[in-house]
């Protein structure tokens, strides 16, 4: 990866870099109910469990690492709500371990039914997460799925957020069975993406 280097220093410097986890009540939830009822991948295909790239690896995201998340989140409330969930209701303050919890329980229980798959960004130590990855289904047609991603406000600083886009896209491409995936609010503007699931919705 051409600023590997670049991550590890800042995985190293900045010891305290954690990821955070998708809840319940984080906007997405939304698009899920509103995507259509079909399953979105193949029954021969299997989602990912463990992914290794260079720098930090991806595991599907549960009570496993419920810790790392709230850690995470509670250490970037405003960076998430202004970059990520655009929404004052996800994260805040008053969230405690017990939320993540079920939220977490909530993720994993998805992953199983195969109706959508969290991973956490994590460094390859496992102790700290850097982001999250999120691949679901789409409410809109014409698209197989939707992929969002974020990072927590130490790794965007560090440039890390290019860096994953980048590996998630290519990733993607290569080991998932779509033909055409949006990304909100990168590859697809966040107004434009929102008028057509509201149209999807309604």
């Amino acid at each position: 990866m051409r600023v590997r280097n670049g991550l590890r220093l800042s995985v190293a410097s900045l010891g305290l870099c954690f990821a955070v986890a998708c809840v319940a009540s984080e906007p997405g939830d939304a698009e899920m109910a509103a995507a259509p009822a079909h399953s979105f991948i193949p029954a021969d295909f299997d989602p990912p469990t463990l992914v290794e790239a260079q720098g930090f690896k991806l595991v599907p995201l549960g009570p496993d690492v419920v810790e790392q998340d709230y850690a995470a989140y509670m250490s970037s409330i405003e960076h998430l709500q202004q970059t990520f969930s655009r929404s004052t209701g996800w994260p805040h303050a008053g969230l405690t371990l017990a939320d993540s919890m079920v939220d977490m329980e909530s993720e994993a229980a998805r992953f199983a039914a195969r109706e959508s798959f969290a991973y956490g960004v994590l460094t390859p130590d496992g102790q700290y997460e850097l982001g999250s990855v999120y691949v679901r289904p789409s409410p809109v047609a014409g698209y197989d799925a939707v992929v969002s991603l974020w990072v927590t406000k130490a790794q965007y600083d560090a440039g890390f957020d290019a860096v994953l886009y980048r590996w998630v896209r290519d990733w993607v491409a290569r080991e998932w069975p779509f033909e055409k995936v949006a990304y909100p609010g990168r590859a697809i503007a966040w107004d434009e993406w929102d008028a057509l699931a509201a149209e999807a919705g309604g």
